[in-house]
């Protein structure tokens, strides 16, 4: 069993844990990510690693409420415990020898993006993160930005705080910002939020020849390469995000199969109906609820 030591609610429906668990704390990289098991009967989620604290032997977790396994992990409170913590899974991210990189986050993917924002910055790259929500009370993680990145800006889609408008709409200004006052190009861009926002950011540096890493989240099983579920094409080839990513290069995703594959079960998941295993899995604790 895996305890919760810490607990912070980042808004209505995000929250912040630290689960105890030291292993995983001793090896993970950015990046990188876990399955969780809140029971038993619970299903089993990806969740990418937000920092860890090897002193404590903590590793940090934000997630959103949005389906059944989530929720009840958000009912859990400090002290409570996880069944299955697994962990690190998937390849760190490779951010070595970049001098000036942009750091995307939409959404919840923030908190995907931290990690890597932090992980640039200690090795003393130059920072800039942009940060994009959909309105100001969904903003998340505004001050852990603010003291790893040298430029932080924040859009939001409403203009209820920061820049109204995309997070596409602002790279392309820092782009031209940075030829007109004669700054050094960024040299990277990672990009980690909705696909359809990955997809145009990568776009849109294809343009300018920037390379773009981004982190991917197709339907994943078991997080190990033998279920399959989470193949993407990248370069025309396929791979397993599970071991082959999370992270890619974004200019080599077919991210329009990926949006595709991602919306396979968009019924069943609005519904919250049960799925149903046809290897005879289901148990009566799934029918009953």
């Amino acid at each position: 069993m895996y305890k919760i030591l810490t607990k912070r609610e980042l808004n209505d429906t995000v929250t912040m844990m630290e689960v105890e668990a030291p292993l995983i704390a001793a090896k993970a990289k950015a990046g990188q990510f876990i399955i969780f098991r809140v029971d038993e009967y619970g299903e089993r989620i990806p969740l990418t690693v937000a920092g860890t604290d090897m002193e404590r032997g903590a590793v940090m977790i934000i997630f959103q409420k949005v389906g059944k396994g989530t929720q009840r992990l958000g009912a859990l409170e400090v002290g409570d415990a996880i069944l299955d913590f697994v962990g690190p899974l998937g390849r760190p991210s490779a951010l070595e020898g970049y001098e000036h990189a942009c750091v995307v986050g939409g959404g919840v993917g923030c908190a995907i993006a931290y990690p890597s924002a932090k992980e640039l910055h200690a090795q003393g790259t130059e920072v800039t993160v942009i940060a994009g929500f959909r309105s100001k009370d969904i903003v998340i993680l505004e001050d852990e930005f603010r003291t790893i990145a040298d430029e932080l800006h924040i859009t939001t889609d409403d203009g209820s705080y920061g820049t109204k408008g995309f997070v596409t709409d602002k790279l392309k200004e820092l782009i031209t910002q940075r030829e007109t006052e004669g700054r050094p190009p960024f040299d990277l861009v990672v990009a980690i939020g909705p696909v359809v926002m990955m997809k145009f950011v990568a776009k849109l540096t294809a343009e300018y020849g920037i390379k773009t890493l981004v982190s991917l989240n197709p339907i994943m099983v078991d997080g190990t390469g033998m279920c399959g579920g989470c193949r993407v094409t990248v370069n025309n080839e396929i791979k397993f995000a599970c071991v082959d990513g999370p992270e890619f290069d974004g200019h080599q995703v077919d991210f329009d199969e990926l949006i595709l594959r991602n919306n396979m079960y968009r019924d069943q998941e609005s519904k919250g109906k049960p799925h149903y295993c046809r290897i005879g899995l289901t148990t009566a604790k799934d029918e009953e609820e």
